[in-house]
């Protein structure tokens, strides 16, 4: 009787929530005006050095994403020179809920909803309202040779990025949130789950390449390139990334195809 009662509070807040996230996907997606992308810094491990990386950080360490959205923006002819602007939120000192071990839909669905209202309660920015919200969760990498899997939600906009604490890093890490803002938005993973391999053709970024091997630049949302059929590679930074037609589609900036 409890579990059906929960059940039912619960489809009650979806719908309710859906028609929020129907509305904020449609100011989202229009690009008539920047998305504002609030990244809030989090200590993943209570490490010094985290600590210390944390307060170094500037807006400019997250300029190749301003700078990356702006230059795919230009080649699918967006007419907004400025479709993303990136501020720093101050510090927060709680970790956002983590996904349940137990993946069935329920489960699913109240985690989704407890990261919705947990990242409500955290809103700390003090400039503009956040379009999309991105907590970045930093760890010393001497300690954590492997970090959870990031992680974006376009209900809600909501990214969780897990992240080596580092300025050698800060490149890698602007991939990676690149990938979880534009989930966010509606992209979908263009990899294969077991792998990582992008898929071919949405997950190249020059799938009409002859040869097709070795690709120079990674799909975003593929996020590696593809050297053979067999291997793909990380690339060092976002200007050796791309948006594919495919996701393009996604975050509404070309006509979806027939």
């Amino acid at each position: 009787m409890f579990k059906a009662f929960r059940i039912f509070v619960l489809l009650i807040i979806l719908v309710i929530v859906a028609g929020s996230t129907y509305l904020t996907k449609l100011r989202t997606t229009d690009w008539d005006s920047p998305l504002w992308v609030s990244i809030y810094p989090i200590n993943g491990d209570s490490s010094q050095r985290t600590t210390n990386y944390i307060k170094s950080l500037k807006k400019s360490d997250f300029q190749d994403i301003e700078t990356f959205m702006a230059d795919e923006a230009k080649y699918f002819k967006i007419p907004i020179k400025r479709p993303v602007s990136i501020s720093i939120a101050p510090q927060i000192f709680e970790q956002p809920p983590a996904p349940p071990a137990d993946r069935s839909l329920f489960n699913i669905m109240l985690w989704s909803l407890k990261l919705r209202y947990w990242a409500y309660t955290r809103d700390s920015n003090t400039g503009p309202e956040p379009d999309v919200q991105i907590f970045a969760v930093y760890y010393d990498p001497s300690g954590n040779k492997k970090l959870s899997h990031s992680l974006g939600l376009e209900k809600g906009h909501i990214g969780v990025v897990h992240a080596y604490a580092g300025k050698r890093f800060t490149r890698k890490n602007n991939i990676i949130i690149a990938h979880e803002f534009l989930h966010t938005l509606g992209a979908t993973d263009k990899y294969e789950l077991s792998s990582g391999y992008p898929h071919y053709p949405d997950g190249f970024a020059n799938p009409d390449n002859n040869p097709r091997y070795p690709q120079s630049r990674a799909e975003v949302m593929a996020g590696r390139i593809p050297v053979n059929e067999s291997e793909a590679v990380f690339p060092k930074n976002l200007y050796r990334v791309v948006i594919g037609k495919k996701t393009a589609e996604e975050i509404n900036w070309v006509k979806t195809s027939n």
